[in-house]
């Protein structure tokens, strides 16, 4: 009996640390480090960075819960407006990232996967994504010309 009565307050405890664990209030707390991650300007390291994690190292795109698209010989990226617009509006499971690059940003990374994974050799430039970005009807909150 003595057994019993000592295990009914070890559990009690248990479980209340585990439902104080789990509101994570100590997770609602700022850590005090930046609070925003810096991306470089490198085309390359933006798509290691960022588009690397849905389109796949080879750009050749996947499957699984929806299809990503292949960035990969991909002849609509043969019109430099098609990925600016992409990055600018993004279109269905593809979100828009005018709140988190550049425009100089999205110029690189277009660049770089236009030709590394495509044989496309002109370059989009900033100015291009400027251009497309006023035509471009925001999203609410979308700051597209930063």
């Amino acid at each position: 009996m003595k057994l019993r009565r000592t295990r009914l307050p070890v559990l009690a405890v248990a479980t209340m640390l585990v439902f104080a664990a789990g509101t994570g209030k100590a997770q609602d707390q700022s850590g005090g480090g930046p609070s925003k991650v810096e991306i470089p300007a490198d085309g390359k390291k933006v798509y290691e960075q960022i588009c690397q994690a849905c389109h796949m190292a080879d750009a050749k795109g996947g499957g699984g819960a929806g299809a990503i698209p292949a960035l990969a010989n991909n002849p609509r990226l043969a019109d430099p407006q098609y990925p600016i617009t992409m990055l600018l509006k993004g279109r269905g499971g593809m979100p828009w990232f005018s709140d988190m690059l550049t425009p100089a940003q999205m110029a690189a990374v277009i660049t770089y996967v236009r030709s590394h994974f495509n044989n496309y050799t002109d370059p989009v430039t900033e100015a291009d994504v400027r251009k497309l970005a006023t035509k471009t009807p925001k999203a609410e909150g979308c700051e597209c010309t930063e």
